[in-house]
């Protein structure tokens, strides 16, 4: 196994394991048996649980960003722009259910710096920042300062996909669809 396969075993490995047990119950040599690599081989990749914590975060939070960024189509009209990338959120999170419960865990646990919150907020999502600043100038959404709207987007995304992820099936479901987006919409519009 070259090293970077070894890390991203150990990447794969911890996300379920976090995912599962939680992130205090997990030890680093639990990862490092079930990566199949020895725990020193863990502690040269990173230096810590918190790091190697941090590290999948940012990276699953840089996937999430790319697939959405990918889907991104501005049409020039910030509520139906917002509302498609919304639906592409959503269905990012469904099709990577793992990936969304460790952000579900990790995204509102004290165990995450703010200086990696603020990282991922504004440099990661930082298209985010701009469509939201876009709809202020517009007057199509609330002017609240900047950070505050991107956290309660985050707040509205996760308890969304909380509810998604419990109940699959609604998502099929328009009127679920419509109501969840309409939400979130409500709570940023001016």
């Amino acid at each position: 196994m070259s090293r970077l396969d070894k890390k991203q075993a150990l990447l794969d490995t911890a996300l379920t394991l976090f995912v599962s047990q939680g992130f205090h119950a997990t030890s680093t040599a639990s990862i490092a048996k079930q990566a199949g690599v020895a725990t020193g081989t863990l502690f040269h990749h990173f230096t810590s649980k918190d790091e190697l914590m941090k590290q999948l975060f940012l990276g699953i939070k840089q996937e999430f960003a790319d697939a959405i960024k990918d889907q991104i189509s501005q049409k020039g009209d910030i509520k139906s722009d917002a509302q498609h990338l919304w639906q592409v959120a959503i269905n990012w999170a469904i099709e990577n259910p793992l990936k969304q419960e460790f952000f579900q865990q990790y995204s509102m646990s004290p165990s995450i710096p703010a200086a990696i919150r603020q990282q991922a907020m504004n440099d990661i999502l930082s298209f985010m920042g701009e469509l939201i600043l876009q709809g202020q100038k517009t007057g199509e959404l609330a002017n609240y300062p900047l950070s505050l709207m991107q956290e309660s987007c985050h707040g509205q995304f996760l308890a969304a996909t909380r509810y998604f992820l419990d109940h699959p099936e609604t998502w099929e479901n328009d009127e679920h669809k419509q109501a969840s987006f309409s939400m979130f919409w409500n709570a940023m519009k001016a």
